[in-house]
């Protein structure tokens, strides 16, 4: 077996995989986000890196209730990106892990994005100039806690973090170096560009690695917590987006992945970097000439989550044992696509592609008398896959058409869900039989790693062997579609209007 570890934002995950892709066992370990003051969001990264140990520890202890004989042949990562930790010479943490819907920089990203040297930027580093990016959090630390920023030693992200525990070594993947909007994408090295403008020295940022890269000699103690023998190799992996893509087998033309966790994305894979002028996507390294491209959203799960939290746990407490999350899908399957008018904007925490404005704001438009709780729900379903399809949009110009799309994350869990996008995007959905899609991702950059073959038939597992695994298959309805095209132009001019307001 292969253990995937999936380092979230709203918790960590190790997933056990056989060779095939079945899952053997799994363990989650939720956290909080942290909001010291309005606009700043942090995770505690000693919490992370105990959930990463226990998540591992526990998924063993499920392995080993059924079978003494399995062990890992490796570890292998993904995690979100944009996270900034500072830490000293020792290695501890200096601050909390400041993660991708911060937006303290947001003044710094705005004077950066129209400037002569942010769109070269974008063209080295392929990430949008925005307050996500490590380039405009460091900008903002040397402006403002000078203090803290001559203390640090090293600026890392999560994984990063976890590594140096595990092996006292820095070392970030090329996939994660490529979302800090500080790495040459083209010639794999951080940028003089980035590092002038940051003001911090190349030893101050982790070693670049491929994504493939083995580190060996896991510390005894710390294997012991996690049950796994001190000889397991761990495969350093990627980042979340690119190796969804990877997971759910979207590595061909044409062929899109969307996934929504606490925030969503779509992307596709492409033989060179994007270029647009226009900086509304980005583009991700996974391996040599093999770049994911697209535009995440801030807002998915966690409109969801606000919504049940907000309206509809109450409803559950007075109706009984009903799940939010069910009661949620019952109330917009009740409701006929457009939600009779009513139209949302789902910028609850700013917004990344295509706009990266982190002003935009919440707003639900067109309400009349006849509109219910349940219309709300709907319009909120409805306006977070807009947003995704604006960015589906921005792909098509840029990359050429998309022809069907693979889902995973929360998103696959809904059916209501997974209909609503092959009706917005009007194309064929499918959802693979496990929706782990990061984590069994960074399981087959383990295995490629490792030269582990399939013994069923001698030949090493693939991302296209992966799109053959399908368990549901949604097809788009047309005139659903024409009902969502007509408030989805709505939905586009109203961001347009509001965009000075917010």
């Amino acid at each position: 077996m292969i253990i995937g570890l999936d380092i979230g934002t709203s918790s960590t995950k190790a997933v056990a995989f056989d060779l095939s892709g079945e899952v053997l066992a799994q363990h989650s370990v939720p956290y909080a986000i942290l909001s010291p003051s309005e606009g700043y969001y942090e995770q505690d990264p000693e919490i992370m890196y105990s959930a990463c140990i226990e998540s591992i520890s526990q998924v063993m202890v499920k392995i080993q209730g059924f079978s003494n004989i399995l062990k890992p042949i490796c570890v292998s990562v993904s995690s979100a990106m944009h996270g900034l930790i500072a830490v000293d010479k020792q290695g501890n943490p200096l601050t909390n892990c400041i993660i991708w819907a911060d937006r303290r920089s947001e003044d710094i990203a705005v004077n950066l994005q129209n400037s002569e040297e942010g769109r070269l930027l974008y063209q080295q580093t392929g990430t949008p100039i925005h307050p996500m990016s490590l380039l405009c959090k460091l900008i903002w630390i040397k402006s403002n806690d000078q203090k803290l920023f001559i203390r640090s030693n090293k600026f890392i992200g999560i994984k990063e973090f976890l590594f140096y525990r595990l092996f006292g070594v820095y070392v970030v993947d090329h996939s994660i170096a490529s979302a800090t909007g500080l790495f040459d994408i083209r010639h794999l090295i951080w940028s003089d560009l980035a590092l002038s403008l940051t003001d911090i020295s190349i030893e101050q940022l982790s070693t670049p690695v491929t994504v493939d890269y083995v580190l060996n000699s896991l510390d005894r103690e710390i294997a012991n917590l996690m049950h796994i023998p001190e000889d397991t190799p761990f495969v350093i992996g990627g980042s979340d987006g690119c190796l969804a893509n990877l997971g759910v087998g979207a590595v061909k033309p044409g062929v899109a992945s969307v996934t929504v966790g606490t925030s969503g994305a779509i992307r596709v894979v492409s033989p060179q970097a994007n270029s647009e002028q226009k900086q509304r996507l980005f583009s991700y390294l996974l391996r040599p000439n093999e770049y994911i491209i697209g535009g995440a959203v801030n807002n998915g799960g966690v409109l969801r989550s606000w919504f049940q939290d907000n309206f509809l746990n109450e409803l559950c407490q007075i109706g009984g044992d009903k799940d939010a999350a069910v009661l949620l899908d019952e109330m917009v399957d009740s409701v006929a696509p457009g939600s009779e008018g009513l139209i949302f904007l789902p910028y609850l925490t700013g917004e990344r592609a295509p706009h990266w404005n982190s002003n935009a704001k919440g707003v639900y438009f067109g309400i009349q008398l006849q509109h219910t709780r349940a219309h709300f729900a709907r319009a909120m379903m409805e306006g977070m896959l807009f947003a995704i399809y604006s960015v589906g949009i921005a792909l098509e110009e840029t990359t050429g058409p998309i022809n069907c799309i693979y889902a995973s994350g929360g998103l696959a869990r809904s059916s209501v869900w997974v209909q609503m996008l092959a009706d917005v995007f009007n194309k064929p959905v499918y959802i693979r039989n496990t929706i782990e899609s990061s984590a069994w991702g960074a399981a087959l950059i383990g295995m490629e790693a490792l030269g582990v073959t399939v013994r069923e038939n001698e030949k090493k597992i693939t991302a296209e062997d992966v799109a053959h695994n399908i368990e549901y298959h949604y097809e788009p309805s047309e005139e659903n579609h024409a009902v969502y095209i007509k408030n989805f132009r709505k939905f586009e001019r109203l961001y347009h209007k509001l965009e000075g307001e917010f």
